[in-house]
């Protein structure tokens, strides 16, 4: 019942002794049933395996005497797997993705930010929304505070606010987790994450390209926002408040 041994591909770390590849003298037995059955001679210890139609395979070759036990070795390889892959999930959920927002920001902006958590939740990791204050933001933070709470209703299909936002400085600091995933919404944009953005001319074909806009004559962009500004930007109605 040797079986043979690695593959080249397999690192040496993964690489499990069965049967006859195990280098020790003795070994100390575990049945079949999770019983120990004490140290035992390797060659009893393979005849005892043979006996229960199963593999004697090394667990804890670096023990001594090392560690065997009296199972199926395909078996054996499909609980590693499974416990490897639990692991993986762990090591995901412990991963913290930041999300930075502005008072300010654009809701385009705010679209891609908020398709970004949710591929980040949506892939077990926790998100970080960070919104930090410029100048004279300072002085009416309440915008702040309203971006954030309106990211955090979007998204609550997919997510919780470990606690409420926080003022750390000169920013609002936010935590969340993503909800368990049989309470979870889908990931709408698939497992490969947010789609192409639509301004994006790669991702267009010709066809659907939006055309070049006319210019604009002076008395229509006059009623726009100035260059650099947004539509929605609350700080623009302040200015228009102040006095000249």
């Amino acid at each position: 019942m040797s079986r043979p041994f690695a593959p080249r591909s397999s690192s040496p770390s993964s690489y499990v002794r069965v049967n006859g590849k195990i280098r020790a003298r003795e070994v100390r037995v575990i049945g079949p049933d999770g019983g120990q059955l004490g140290v035992i001679a390797l060659a009893d210890a393979i005849n005892l395996a043979r006996q229960h139609g199963v593999d004697l395979v090394e667990i804890a070759p670096n023990a001594t005497p090392p560690v065997c036990r009296l199972v199926d070795y395909g078996k054996y390889r499909y609980e590693q797997s499974k416990k490897e892959k639990e692991a993986k999930k762990h090591q995901h959920a412990n991963k913290v993705k930041e999300i930075q927002l502005s008072p300010s920001i654009d809701p385009h902006d705010f679209g891609v930010k908020l398709s970004h958590a949710i591929d980040f939740l949506c892939e077990e990791m926790k998100v970080k929304v960070t919104l930090r204050f410029r100048g004279r933001e300072m002085a009416h933070k309440e915008f702040g505070f309203q971006q954030v709470q309106k990211f955090i209703k979007e998204i609550t299909p997919y997510g919780h606010p470990d606690a409420d936002p926080k003022l750390i400085g000169k920013g609002i600091v936010l935590m969340l987790s993503p909800l368990p995933r049989n309470k979870r919404a889908k990931n709408p944009h698939g497992e490969g994450g947010h789609p192409p953005e639509p301004g994006d001319a790669a991702s267009e074909p010709d066809a659907e390209r939006p055309k070049k806009a006319p210019k604009k004559t002076a008395a229509v962009e006059s009623s726009q926002p100035a260059e650099g500004g947004f539509s929605n930007n609350p700080f623009s109605e302040l200015e228009n408040k102040v006095p000249h």
